[in-house]
């Protein structure tokens, strides 16, 4: 007989391929990482309409110089066109006619402030597509604004940050993509543990296990293993399934050190909280707010988990991101060395 912890963390592992809600989140999560190269082009269109090819044809009218300084904003944003209209009816026929997507009524105030009336169509992807194109051009029109008129003031303003030109597919890939993909299975394996340990003592087959030469800590840490396992594997995997569509992903050594220490901290809060709680419900829902506890903590410090990964991944990580890792590899060590110590303090005769 080998050691008990690895028979059962392989039990445990055997009997995922029966439960439909890991094997359908686990479906989902590949389908993700296989398909991500033409995926993320829906899914950036959701995290960032202004990204999307759709073209937005604006129809301008006013009787000032405003609206040809709105025209050349309009003219100098990807995916506007911009058309002027000889008054407000001309346009809203032809918004009426789809002729144009968005109506914009630009004029001048007595105190030379530009005042801006825009109409866009009601119905959800296009109106949120409309507002974001229009909202760029404004800004370019407030840009050149500040610039013309910074010669009339008395003091001189402070210049605007250059405007950004980062891919949008580049930032939802590393920032949203890759922690959804490094961070899930940490979530999943932590519930896990939770379900596995209050499964085993609401049917009272924990007793049954005990029966066996296996000890209560054996029992513990061989779901444990199990559970802890698989997110670092699995997370590795859909960082290799990422490179293999195009996607490219640096240091995998350090995200694999990553993910395995915040499972570590993950998995032995869940061990923790199914001993102390050992209602199902009641420890589905603890083990939930902790997690929330444990991820908004880290998302104050200056190198949160979810910064460190786009990092690592993206292959800009210094030195400080990798004391992050080695950080987090500790403190998952410790987190599994205080789990031996609460085994330790309950009695497995007054579970259930």
């Amino acid at each position: 007989m080998g050691n008990p912890r690895f028979d059962i963390a392989r039990r445990e592992l055997g009997s995922l391929g029966k439960e439909k809600t890991i094997v359908l989140a686990l479906a989902i999560q590949l389908f993700v990482a296989a398909f991500s190269s033409f995926l993320v082009v829906g899914l950036v269109s959701l995290y960032d309409p202004g990204a999307s090819n759709y073209q937005v044809d604006v129809a301008v009218t006013g009787g000032d110089e405003s609206v040809e300084d709105l025209l050349r904003a309009i003219g100098t944003e990807d995916g506007l066109a911009g058309r002027s209209y000889p008054s407000t009816d001309a346009a809203m026929t032809a918004f009426e006619e789809r002729r144009a997507d968005t109506v914009i009524e630009a004029s001048t105030g007595e105190d030379g402030r530009i005042r801006v009336l825009a109409i866009a169509p009601d119905s959800g992807v296009e109106t949120t597509a409309v507002v974001v194109r229009l909202r760029d051009a404004l800004r370019e029109l407030e840009r050149s604004e500040r610039t013309e008129r910074s010669a009339y003031l008395s003091t001189t303003p402070l210049s605007l940050p250059p405007a950004g030109t980062s891919s949008p597919y580049f930032s939802f890939t590393y920032t949203v993509l890759v922690p959804l993909l490094l961070f899930l299975p940490v979530f999943i394996s932590g519930s896990l543990v939770v379900d596995s340990l209050t499964e085993e003592i609401e049917r009272g087959t924990l007793e049954l296990l005990r029966v066996a030469p296996v000890s209560f800590s054996a029992v513990v840490d061989g779901k444990v293993l199990a559970a802890g396992a698989l997110a670092p594997i699995q997370g590795v995997a859909w960082m290799v399934l990422l490179q293999l569509n195009g996607t490219g992903i640096d240091n995998l050594p350090w995200l694999f050190g990553m993910v395995a220490g915040l499972a570590a901290l993950v998995v032995t809060l869940g061990a923790t909280v199914a001993l102390t709680a050992p209602d199902r419900r009641i420890a589905q829902l603890l083990y939930s707010l902790g997690v929330l506890l444990v991820f908004a903590g880290t998302s104050l410090l200056p190198l949160n988990p979810a910064n460190t990964a786009a990092r690592l991944a993206i292959g800009t990580a210094g030195v400080g991101a990798q004391a992050a890792v080695t950080g987090l590899v500790v403190v998952g060590v410790v987190a599994l060395v205080g789990l031996r110590f609460v085994v330790g303090r309950v009695d497995p005769n007054e579970l259930g």
